[in-house]
Parts: structure tokens; C-alpha cells; sequence
């Protein structure tokens, strides 16, 4: 598994050439949810006073991700904003704030982030949500898998009721509680 981050992590890095020419910075993570994958960025331009840009950048022409910055190949690779965000996937409802409800009804929260693969697919591998009474009595942040959703949309994300048992603290620790969570899946 490549390295895990937060989509809300992603926002404010700056975009950089390979040449190390500073062209962008992230504003917002274009997600599909069907699909469980990030599809693309939002840019706003680099500076305090910046505004958003008109241009977008498709998540297969980032060349790498880092710890601050987001790599991509040229400027060139930019496209119209509704080149990345008008297409259906994107348009779906917005995905932080929605209840988790299990398979069989059980709400057990709301979506606080997204946990995103850092590697060439912008995989979804969960979610950080704010746990309720049904999950966790000390309302605390937990992470938990995505697995095969089953619905994300405005109106509710819907996961698989046994993603429960594979809840982390943490991000670091929530790396090999997905894995383990598809494992499971897969022996099932």
C-alpha cells in the first residue's frame, strides 16, 4: 500500500514542474465517489491575494505526490476547470459532513475527511469520521475503511457493516487496519 493521507491534507500544497517551477497550489480534491478515487484537483493561483483559477488538474497527470508539494510534469497538463469538475462523477454531492450509515441502517457518524492513496491511482481507502454513541461513546475522530462502498453521495455514505471491526485511532495505524479490512473481504 503507498502512503496515506487526509484529501483535506492536500489542499494548500503548492503544484510544482519537474523543472521546480512553482505553478499553482491546491484548492480543492475533485472525488468520485462511485468509483472511490479522486479524479482531479481544483488550482487557485500562488499568493497570499491569489485567486481560484479557471484551470484544473486531472489527478492522472500529477507525476507525484509529496509531503508539501504536488508534482506534475508541465503547466502544460492544465485543462478548463469543467474539464475535471463538470464531469458526472464530480457533481454527485458533496461528501464531507454526510451521515455513515452501515449496510443494515446503523448510523454510526459523519464524514469528517477522506483518506486518500498517495500512489498512482488516488485510490479512497476510507474515511476519518466523527463517530457517535453507535461507534464510539467518546465521540472521538476514527478512521474507518471504505471497502466496497456501498453509496457516497450528499445524502449518506453507506459502508459494510463488518468495516466496523477494522476502526483505527490514528492514520498511521489505519493503514494496516485496511488492509487487514480487505483481506477480509476478499476471504469472505
Amino acid at each position: 500500500m503507498n502512503t496515506l493521507v487526509l484529501a483535506s491534507e492536500l489542499s494548500g500544497r503548492v503544484v510544482v514542474t519537474l523543472g521546480g517551477e512553482a505553478v499553482a497550489q491546491i484548492k480543492d480534491v475533485v472525488f468520485d465517489g462511485p468509483a472511490g478515487r479522486i479524479t482531479g484537483f481544483t488550482l487557485s493561483g500562488r499568493g497570499l491575494l491569489a485567486g481560484p483559477l479557471k484551470q484544473s488538474l486531472r489527478f492522472s497527470h500529477v507525476h507525484a505526490i509529496g509531503p508539501s508539494a504536488v508534482m506534475i510534469v508541465s503547466q502544460s497538463l492544465f485543462e478548463d476547470r469543467d474539464a475535471v469538475v463538470g464531469r458526472g462523477e464530480a457533481g454527485r454531492g458533496r461528501v464531507l459532513g454526510a451521515p455513515v450509515l452501515t449496510e443494515e441502517g446503523t448510523d454510526i457518524g459523519t464524514v469528517a475527511d477522506v483518506v486518500v492513496e498517495t500512489g498512482s491511482s488516488g485510490r479512497v481507502v476510507g474515511f476519518e469520521i466523527a463517530a457517535n454513541d453507535n461507534l464510539d461513546p467518546e465521540h472521538r475522530k476514527v478512521f474507518v475503511p471504505r471497502g466496497q462502498s456501498l453509496a457516497v453521495s450528499g445524502e449518506a455514505l453507506v459502508i459494510p457493516a463488518q468495516a466496523q471491526r477494522f476502526v483505527a485511532d490514528d492514520l498511521p495505524s489505519f493503514a494496516a487496519q485496511a488492509e487487514a479490512f480487505l483481506t477480509h473481504m476478499r476471504q469472505r
